[in-house]
């Protein structure tokens, strides 16, 4: 096994305490091009902030600022 350091959360490491559904860029940096959104453990984002992700990227999907999935 690989001793590889602790993912830090990227919203608790730049104090970000809102998600907001309408930076679609930063939204979409935890989705894959599939339009999937990418599991906690895969990208290190905390519980709270990972629940704060999935509901800003279902706002955003359905105000059409993301793709639910790309064909």
């Amino acid at each position: 096994m690989l001793n590889r350091p602790k993912k830090q959360c990227y919203f608790c490491v730049n104090n970000i305490e809102d998600v907001d559904y309408k930076d679609a860029e930063l939204l979409s940096k935890f989705m894959s091009e599939a339009g999937d959104i990418f599991s906690a453990r895969n990208r290190g984002t905390c519980r709270r902030h990972q629940k704060k992700l999935i509901v800003a990227i279902e706002k955003a999907r359905f105000m059409a600022l993301l793709p639910f999935t790309t064909i």
